[in-house]
């Protein structure tokens, strides 16, 4: 069973086209934060920790970057329609108001990806604002 090493989600190829930091004017404190607490699971970059290399820590490791990036991924945000963008970050600020991202499983290791509520704030004002200049198509 250790000897099983799923492929890693590392492809740096999108990082310069379709990202989300790239298509909007995001502040460098809410770009670190989304980076800290979000990009693990919901982006095609994962920082893969020491645990990542045992089983069965790395299946269920797995399933939440999969899980993550079919619902949001970071680095794809630009190929989304505007309307589907609009909905994603309505979707974030909903998730970060109800404490449901990041998840608890994943803050229960990653102690600095805990958003404290002036990050939470930073991150939906922001985001209120970015929406609100979308032109649904």
């Amino acid at each position: 069973m250790q000897l099983y090493q799923p492929a890693r989600n590392e492809s740096y190829e999108q990082e310069l086209t379709a990202n989300f930091t790239k298509m909007y004017d995001v502040p460098k404190n809410v770009e670190t934060t989304l980076r800290t607490s979000c990009y693990d699971c919901h982006s095609n970059n994962t920082n893969y920790p020491l645990y990542s290399y045992m089983q069965p820590a790395r299946f269920f490791m797995e399933e939440h970057i999969k899980d993550g990036k079919k619902d949001l991924n970071f680095n794809e945000f630009g190929r989304y329609s505007k309307r589907k963008q609009g909905n994603k970050l309505e979707a974030i600020v909903k998730q970060i108001k109800s404490d449901e991202m990041p998840l608890a499983s994943y803050t229960l290791i990653h102690k600095n990806a805990i958003l404290t509520p002036t990050q939470k704030e930073e991150i939906i004002n922001w985001i209120k604002k970015t929406k609100d200049s979308l032109s649904v198509e």
